[in-house]
């Protein structure tokens, strides 16, 4: 067998810093959820179906950034190397216009978005304090989803790690400071929350800004150079980064609808699924950062004219991902109790909990071939066929909660074995894309 071009040192090369920059917004969720925990239940609640929502905003500029991933990453594969600057150039106007009109729509529309979906009158009222601030972050978040898939696409991803570090501290002491008054700063209760993940994220794009006119040759990428702008070219761009903006608006808006169906049930119910939200992005980790590594090799070995390695090299990704995955959730299933009392004193929460824990657990293992597989379909080029997939997935995925929520009035914990239906057919379909569909040759 010929040996593979992509070896698994590259893999891990590749994929750690992006574990790392993966870890920024979980570590910021869990910040948020165990300092809220201990604040009272519903504010717990309110963080997170406002979390939510304002993420239901943030993926579209992370759809529009993965294009622009997948674009430099084959422009790498290709040695063109002066076009990946003029493609990121009119990247950084493209989501400066996106961000400017995601803060207009919350700021003028956040707290009526807010009212439609929260039946509790105290979670609504925390939520729209939350937003009060948040939502100043729109903009920043945008920036800072581009600069990511800028240094993903280069397979370089070392400042993700350093911005991540730099975020996860600012966030944790800020929160800990804003939201009980700590440290010389004004007590602001969740509004202090929502506040030190703004300002958490702009010292990640002041990072990521010197990062690059310092340590990056980005005269030798012409980054900055804003040379040759053309609408064509920016139009282009969102060909190719539209279907995956709505891949990722209709995955996460409906991951929200999941969670409204979950508040309709009873404020315990939302609660135990705000601490189980944060445990599933936290152990998930790794399955997103292998996936997104997918996604780039992917898009590399196609420009380097070396498709055929493409399949192999997914099934190494998958293999290491799971290697990494297991002992992680053998931990969370052993302990579970002890994973829980980090987020609540309430242990009527934490027994209701444990249950779901063992479910996400299956959940986060199915989620790694389904997730490799899925971003390399994006990988491709064809990224309308991923939202078409993932569409397709999401209808049966919403189905099955309803039934559960609306006609069986399921425990918790069956509710949330959706994610196992989600897991299992989008894996099975993109696995099945990727060796038999004619994805060879599509250029971009």
């Amino acid at each position: 067998m010929k040996k593979l071009s992509i070896t698994n040192k590259e893999i891990w090369q590749i994929t750690v810093p992006i574990i790392f920059g993966s870890l920024a917004q979980t570590i910021m969720t869990f910040t948020d959820t165990a300092i809220l925990g201990h604040l009272g239940n519903t504010e717990l609640s309110a963080s997170m179906m406002a979390g939510i929502l304002y993420y239901v905003f943030a993926t579209l500029a992370w759809g529009f950034s993965i294009g622009v991933q997948i674009i430099i990453a084959r422009r790498l594969g290709e040695r063109n190397l002066n076009q990946i600057g003029n493609v990121f150039d009119h990247g950084l106007l493209c989501v400066m216009l996106i961000g400017v009109v995601m803060f207009g729509v919350l700021h003028c529309s956040v707290s009526a978005l807010l009212r439609l979906v929260i039946d509790s009158d105290g979670i609504y009222v925390a939520a729209c304090e939350y937003m009060r601030y948040r939502h100043y972050g729109i903009l920043i978040v945008c920036f800072n989803y581009l600069f990511r898939s800028l240094y993903i696409g280069l397979s370089d991803t070392r400042p993700i790690t350093y911005s991540t570090i730099l975020m996860a501290t600012v966030n944790i002491v800020l929160d800990y400071g804003l939201t009980f008054g700590r440290l010389g700063m004004p007590r602001m209760g969740i509004g202090g929350a929502a506040l030190a993940s703004v300002c958490a994220e702009f010292t990640a794009l002041v990072f990521f800004i010197v990062w690059t006119l310092t340590a990056l040759p980005f005269r030798k990428y012409a980054i900055f150079a804003f040379r040759n702008i053309r609408a064509t070219l920016a139009a282009d761009i969102f060909r190719l980064s539209f279907p995956t903006m709505l891949q990722r608006l209709l995955s996460f808006g409906t991951w929200f609808v999941f969670f409204v169906m979950i508040e309709s049930m009873s404020e315990q119910a939302i609660a135990v699924s705000s601490i189980m939200r944060s445990v599933y992005m936290l152990i998930t980790v790794p399955v997103f950062a292998f996936a997104a590594t997918a996604n780039t090799v992917t898009s590399r070995l196609i420009g380097a004219d070396r498709r055929q390695e493409v399949v192999p090299v997914l099934f190494r990704i998958a293999f290491n991902s799971l290697a990494l995955v297991l002992p992680l959730v053998g931990l969370c299933a052993l302990f579970p109790e002890k994973a829980l009392g980090i987020y609540t004193e309430d242990m009527s929460l934490a027994v209701a909990g444990v249950p779901v824990v063992y479910v996400l657990c299956a959940a986060t293992v199915l989620q790694v071939f389904a997730m490799v597989f899925f971003e390399a379909v994006s990988g491709t080029g064809y990224t309308t066929a991923a939202l078409l997939l993932e569409g397709s997935t999401l209808v049966v995925y919403v189905a099955y909660i309803f039934f559960n929520v609306r006609f069986m009035e399921a425990d918790i914990h069956w509710v949330w074995t959706s994610e196992w239906v989600y897991a299992a057919l989008l894996g099975v379909i993109s696995v099945l894309f990727m060796k038999r569909a004619k994805w060879q040759y599509k250029k971009i």
